[in-house]
């Protein structure tokens, strides 16, 4: 898998890279028919809870190439608790028996006041470095979203993605029936520079420029 790499501006902060959030979210469920299952590929199978350890894995294996970071930053105590959650469902794919990839739905607003009542998220997508490009993707992303439907008091179901992601996955979710609602331009601290991720993750974004010592 080879992407073009990206040219920072000169003039960022140092430690930072600039980054675009798209927030979507799908207001009617899927009408046509459902993805044809890639040949070879077993499940989803449902992880129920999902030890924080293999959990680790699924993530960090399938979020080092697009700068996943946020829940490497969370505590051990948190993440478990999170993945003991019933309203969180993580869902995983496999070839011969190896992960392939993996999509977790949150429901936790689901029974909530407001306008995020009824709201399902699509909170972590994506596949093994391996196995992008075997046409896994659209049907997986497809299943989950029929998935998250069948739920019963289900209104809408929300995502996001960033330029730090795939650059086709905004288009995937675009095609899968999501509609963007808006964008957000943010500076973050390059996760690579504090050994959070290791300095060959995402080989295409360039380092952030050091602190001065």
């Amino acid at each position: 898998m080879t992407l073009a790499t990206w040219t920072l501006p000169e003039d960022l902060p140092a430690g930072k890279l600039p980054v675009t959030v798209t927030y979507l979210e799908m207001a009617e469920p899927p009408t046509g028919p459902a993805q044809p299952r890639p040949v070879g590929v077993d499940g989803p199978v449902h992880a129920r809870n999902c030890p924080p350890a293999y959990y680790r894995f699924l993530y960090d294996t399938v979020g080092d190439p697009w700068l996943w970071e946020y829940r490497r930053r969370m505590a051990p105590e948190r993440l478990a608790q999170i993945l003991a959650d019933p309203a969180v469902e993580v869902h995983v794919v496999a070839i011969e028996g190896v992960p392939a990839g993996y999509i977790e739905l949150d429901a936790e607003k689901l029974a909530g006041d407001g306008p995020d009542g009824g709201t399902m998220e699509v909170a972590y997508f994506g596949l093994m470095p391996w196995a992008i490009g075997r046409g896994i993707g659209p049907w997986l992303l497809d299943w989950g979203v029929r998935r998250a439907w069948a739920t019963p008091a289900v209104r809408r179901l929300t995502v996001n993605t960033c330029t730090f992601d795939h650059p086709s996955a905004l288009g995937l979710y675009q095609r899968a029936g999501f509609r963007a609602l808006r964008t957000e331009d943010k500076l973050v601290d390059d996760p690579r520079l504090s050994g959070l991720l290791p300095l060959t993750a995402a080989p295409h974004i360039p380092l952030a420029r050091r602190p001065q010592p």
